[in-house]
């Protein structure tokens, strides 16, 4: 059963790698290319979506791209979002902070059957709480309406302990450390990193090696940054230096 279970999800993996690659795929083509029936590949192809990993149309599937409201370079985040997501295992717990690369994250975690999530940010526990058990953290709520921070907060976030924090930062760099762009929301995240076995930097090339409003943490271990391949390659080398742990999406 090992070896079947095996090949199926190496066999789903190529699916994926394909999609990413031309963006649409039809049953046909994946049959011959994987040497499957027509009939295991719409197992497979329905399999995937229902996790959020393809969408179905007539005759193949498509890529899911990535979802309104991630921000700039949002085909950067989505590709962060799924590295992220390799590595979370079901049943897992999680602290989520704002931002639109935690929205990322959020959108590729709802192929899980089971995670416990501790947020503060409203538009994360909207895209999760029909999926999961979702803790938004109360407090005094952002103008934009996107995070909680504050004292009420603190102290509920103090209440939790996660296998993971996945924390969305304004900027990383091994000589100035992490840092985020609300002063009132920096507390929050940093508490999350404390409370968590591991801490996660989620952050697009854009934000590394640059220099950022309020320094939150060092750039060292147990930390690790996940982020895309056009990350600048020495300020990754000095990271990775400094102890810290880099996933390329």
């Amino acid at each position: 059963m090992a070896g079947k279970t095996l090949k199926i999800d190496l066999r789903r993996a190529r699916i994926l790698e394909l999609l990413d690659r031309d963006r649409q795929v039809s049953v046909a083509q994946l049959s011959e290319a994987l040497g499957a029936t027509t009939v295991t590949i719409r197992t497979d192809l329905a399999a995937l979506e229902r996790e959020n990993r393809l969408r179905r149309v007539r005759g193949g599937a498509r890529a899911v791209e990535p979802e309104p409201g991630f921000g700039s370079w949002p085909r950067e985040k989505a590709a962060i979002g799924r590295a992220i997501a390799e590595r979370v295992r079901d049943g897992e717990r999680l602290f989520i902070n704002s931002g639109t690369t935690s929205r990322a994250v959020a959108a590729e975690l709802r192929r899980f059957r089971e995670l416990a999530v501790v947020t503060n940010s409203p538009p994360v526990a909207a895209m999760l709480c029909d999926r999961f058990h979702v803790v938004l953290l109360g407090g005094s709520v952002s103008a934009g309406g996107d995070f909680t921070s504050g004292e009420d907060t603190l102290n509920q976030l103090a209440r939790y302990q996660t296998d993971w924090a996945i924390v969305s930062v304004d900027s990383i760099s091994a000589a100035e450390g992490v840092s985020i762009c609300h002063p009132e929301e920096s507390a929050v995240s940093r508490g999350m990193l404390e409370r968590a076995a591991r801490g996660v930097i989620v952050a697009d090339h854009t934000k590394v090696g640059r220099t950022g409003f309020v320094r939150m943490c060092a750039a060292a271990a147990p930390l690790m940054l996940a982020t895309d391949r056009e990350a600048d390659a020495g300020e990754l080398d000095a990271l990775r230096s400094a102890g810290v742990e880099v996933l390329l999406a």
